[in-house]
């Protein structure tokens, strides 16, 4: 082979050179890793032709010791798959970092594994045969994050694909990967294959020629592919001391498990990807050097798991395209009945459609192909002859295209297209038809579904899926993973064990209805409890119907959508983070509360939460001194309108559940009434400061006045700060105004009259609005203003001209929206008190302001004898009320001078008394 090589480079590039060395060093590789005295087995990862050839070299060769390519750490959750429903993700999870940024957390690796994947029938082999020892001799999760920079996180799945996020943003640890990191080669192999994309190049070429190939075959082809890809391979310096640092770590862990344990290296066998089979580092093989050392681990706390994985997921992790893994589950399966190959499963194992037994005899898997003789790979060149061998035609299989274009035509009916028995007809001669155009005797998946795609496809797909779609669906379908209730975290089964009195089948995928009478079944209130707290930190999973839990009060009644199942993979990570839902919820609360970004808002709220949902006067304490000193250190008024909104909830609730109010929110009133005294002034004249802000702050200095002045706030700061206000911009002026009213600075007669000579001044009616604005805003202060505002506005609809009023009105509704909670009722009812309620009378209404005002009577002393006549006409009331204070004492004749006449002959007095009442 080397003299071909050789003659074919001086043919192709005029003489020996570059190309030269290219194609021997194939060869080199290839040598190197067969002259190795252990054996080295090639793989890619979910391969049905590696997963094949990994069954039945297990069974020919029976090894005592299996060297995988997979994460050292992992080790002890491999047991747990016997629990589970492939394909799943081994993962390792960390939220409590050290060693690491603090903004990667939480650092997640996962492994994915399925049944058409050769790590699973070694992984298989070795747990269910005595006496056989599994070593992982990958790098850790944690050297995955020490050794290169975080990778950036998978694209986003498109909506209604959740199936794709079942990894989340975790890092994919690949066993085997196999891709071109040549763009030009892979463009190369695409063109000249007539394929679309690299998963279609690889099923056609290599999938299929290997699928029955004999053990020797398999590995010098898979040996010479990983040394192509790896020798044509680009120069990114930080991937290639990847590369090689990981083929240093893993022979360095297999020479120290065999001097430790004195394993037989001939009876062993090394599992890696092909990538790296044909390694050309110092320390590659039995004999390597050993000058590498491993750096010690981070002091990363790493938890261990499992999680629900999914074809589509495995595809959106490693960038494979679409479909590419259920048809490679599809060519498992017919690669198993094609060889009689007999599979390794765990016992156990559920949702396995090979209808094989966990653990076969011996016995019973003679039944199947008998096994490989293992043969001396030195002395065999296989290479030569299967490269020099024509490819065998796979003849036509008519009734296997015949079935898939009748199950694609039902399929795509049953979806809403118009397809027929002609569409089953066009796509079966199409698959053909295209098969032949790209040098094939038989159409592929790949084929058929581009046939699919041409012949039933329209402009618009009528129901929730594509063609495409379907025929990825008819051809294996997205399978999902579960993680059986044994290898569940201990939070997870605590949760399904408190659900249980639901009666409903949580572990399965999908939405199951949860319906909770709280008053005649007071025991459901645990349950009602639980998905309270599932709501908060997976929302997803538990999504209310009817029903809701707000401080101091509980429904009788509650209507939930509960889809655990669907969202295991949540439910698993929260039990990376503690024992109980309890637990995990207040660490994300204080976590929350203590984060530099968090305001004084965001700490209320998480005071709310933890009075909401877990009820702890001690959390709420804590977290509301957290919420004190986060307040005092804001310098701005930008978060005012969240605190004003959330610390009312909290002293209502306060108020009308506890004896006292708890201490920290009597200093957070106090605190924060001098606080925002202090932050008024540079609020009103700041141009970042919005009139909502203002108008917050505001509420709060009013709203907290008698609570801050009881315990010894001064009202002379709140005084001092309108007094140093000086705005410019026309709402804040308004809101001043309003503020004034407040304050007794300003009466209403005078408010009243600003907003006359502004719509009497035509100068200002452009700017007239803004004004109004401001008086909108300032009914979250000065709620009693309400109706000197609709009298503005009022007087807006009925005097701006429409340049003006009709700009304003999307400023108007926008206002009215971001405060409907309170500033819409207020208006609405004050409106309705004084507009007529049929329109007929509107006709003939008078508005209250426009109507005419009586006199204001002079001040002085009602006319004497007044309501004295009507307590001589009754004089009972007066008997009685002296007889009560003991006073004696008789009746005076008529015309006697009376007390009400001297204070109207002498008002000094009386005029006197009323200016020192006025003054205080």
């Amino acid at each position: 082979m080397r003299t071909q090589l050789h003659d074919a480079a001086v043919e192709f590039a005029g003489g020996p050179g570059a190309l030269d060395g290219i194609l021997h060093g194939l060869v080199d590789d290839v040598d190197r890793a067969l002259r190795e005295p252990m054996e080295i087995f090639p793989v890619c990862h979910h391969s049905p032709a590696s997963a094949t050839a990994m069954a039945r070299r297990l069974r020919a060769k029976q090894p005592r010791t299996v060297f995988l390519e997979l994460c050292e750490d992992m080790t002890p959750v491999l047991t747990e798959l016997r629990n589970c429903r492939l394909p799943v993700a081994v993962q390792a999870f960390a939220t409590r970092i050290d060693g690491f940024p603090a903004d990667w957390a939480p650092l997640s690796v996962v492994a994915p594994i399925t049944e058409a994947s050769a790590e699973y029938q070694a992984i298989a082999y070795a747990l269910e045969t005595p006496g056989v020892d599994l070593v992982l001799v990958d790098r850790s999760s944690d050297h995955v994050f020490q050794w290169q920079p975080r990778p950036d996180a998978p694209a986003e799945p498109a909506a209604g694909e959740e199936e794709s996020a079942l990894h989340g943003d975790a890092v994919g640890v690949e066993l085997g990967d196999l891709r071109p990191r040549f763009a030009d080669l892979e463009k190369h192999l695409l063109r000249h294959g007539n394929v679309r994309h690299w998963s279609e190049w690889w099923h056609q070429y290599v999938e299929v020629p290997l699928g029955d190939a004999d053990h020797d075959t398999y590995r010098q082809v898979m040996f010479l592919i990983g040394s192509l890809f790896r020798r044509l391979a680009p120069g990114d310096p930080d991937r290639v001391r990847v590369d090689e640092d990981r083929e240093r770590y893993m022979w360095t862990r297999i020479r120290e498990h065999l001097a430790a344990t004195g394993a037989d290296p001939a009876d062993s066998v090394y599992v890696c990807g092909a990538f790296h089979a044909a390694g050309r580092v110092a320390e590659f093989g039995l004999h390597g050097s050993d000058t590498f050392t491993v750096t010690p681990r981070t002091a990363t706390e790493w938890q261990y798991g499992l999680i629900p994985s999914s074809h589509s997921a495995i595809e959106a992790q490693f960038g494979l395209e679409r479909g590419s893994v259920s048809i490679a589950a599809t060519q498992w399966a017919k690669n198993l009945k094609r060889t009689r190959t007999q599979p390794y499963r765990l016992k156990g194992q559920a949702g396995g459609r090979t209808g094989t037994k966990a653990g076969a005899t011996s016995a019973r898997a003679g039944k199947a192909a008998a096994p490989t003789p293992v043969t001396d790979t030195d002395a065999t060149d296989q290479l030569s002859r299967f490269l020099q061998r024509p490819p065998a035609l796979d003849r036509l299989d008519q009734e296997e295209l015949l079935g898939w274009s009748v199950d694609i035509v039902r399929a795509a009916r049953g979806n809403g297209y118009l397809a027929s028995t002609a569409d089953a007809i066009a796509v079966y001669e199409t698959a053909i038809l295209l098969a032949g155009m790209r040098d094939r005797a038989k159409p592929t998946p790949y084929d058929f579904e581009d046939a699919a795609v041409t012949c039933i496809e329209k402009d618009t797909v009528p129901g929730r899926r594509d063609v495409r779609r379907l025929v990825e669906i008819m051809m294996g379908g997205d399978r999902i993973g579960q993680v059986g209730y044994e290898s569940l975290p201990p939070l997870a089964r605590e949760v399904h064990d408190r659900l249980a009195p639901l009666g409903l089948n949580l572990q399965t995928r999908g939405v199951k209805r949860a319906l909770l009478d709280l008053k005649s079944d007071p025991d459901l209130r645990p349950c009602s409890d639980v998905l309270w707290m599932l709501r908060h930190l997976i929302p997803d999973a538990a999504r209310p119907i009817m029903g809701e839990r707000t401080l101091g009060e509980t429904s009788v009644q509650e209507s939930w959508d509960v889809s655990l199942g669907t969202h295991q993979r949540a439910l698993i990570q929260l039990g990376y983070e503690g024992v109980s839902l309890e637990q995990v919820l207040e660490q994300r609360l204080r976590r929350d509360a203590n984060s530099p970004q968090a305001d004084a808002a965001v700490v209320l709220r998480t005071v709310e939460d933890a009075t909401r949902y877990l009820g702890s006067r001690r959390l709420a304490d804590e977290l509301g001194t957290r919420a004190l000193e986060a307040l005092s250190t804001e310098r701005s008024v930008d978060g005012a309108p969240e605190v004003l909104r959330r610390v009312r909830k909290l002293l209502a609730f306060y108020r009308t559940s506890e004896p006292v109010l708890p201490e920290w929110i009597e200093r957070f009133a106090k605190t924060g009434y001098a606080h925002y005294c202090t932050l008024l002034p540079t609020a009103f004249t700041d141009e970042a400061a919005t009139v909502r802000q203002v108008a917050a702050t505001l509420g709060f200095l009013f709203g907290m006045e008698s609570l801050a002045l009881s315990l010894g706030s001064d009202r002379t700061q709140l005084e001092l700060a309108v007094a140093q206000s000086h705005p410019e911009e026309p709402s804040k002026v308004a809101l001043l105004w309003a503020a004034q009213v407040h304050l007794g600075h300003l009466t209403r007669h005078d408010l009243r009259e600003r907003c006359a000579e502004l719509l009497g001044n035509p100068l200002m009616l452009p700017a007239y609005p803004r004004y109004l604005s401001g008086l909108l805003h300032a009914l979250e202060p000065v709620p009693g203003l309400v109706d000197l505002v609709v009298e503005a506005v009022s007087n807006a609809f009925a005097r701006l001209p429409d340049p003006v009023l009709l700009p304003w009105l999307p400023t108007l509704i926008t206002t009215l929206r971001a405060g409907g909670a309170d500033l819409a009722p207020l208006l609405t009812r004050e409106a309705g008190r004084l507009f007529p309620g049929r329109l007929p009378a509107l006709d003939a209404w008078v508005p209250p302001w426009r109507a005419t005002a009586p006199e204001p009577a002079t001040p002085g002393i009602e006319p004497a004898g007044r309501g004295s006549a009507l307590l001589a006409t009754h004089p009972g009331t007066c008997d009685a009320l002296a007889d009560l204070l003991g006073c004696d004492g008789t009746w005076a004749a008529p015309g006697t001078p009376t007390g009400s006449a001297l204070l109207g002959r002498h008002p000094g007095t009386a005029d006197a008394l009323a200016l020192l009442l006025g003054a205080a």
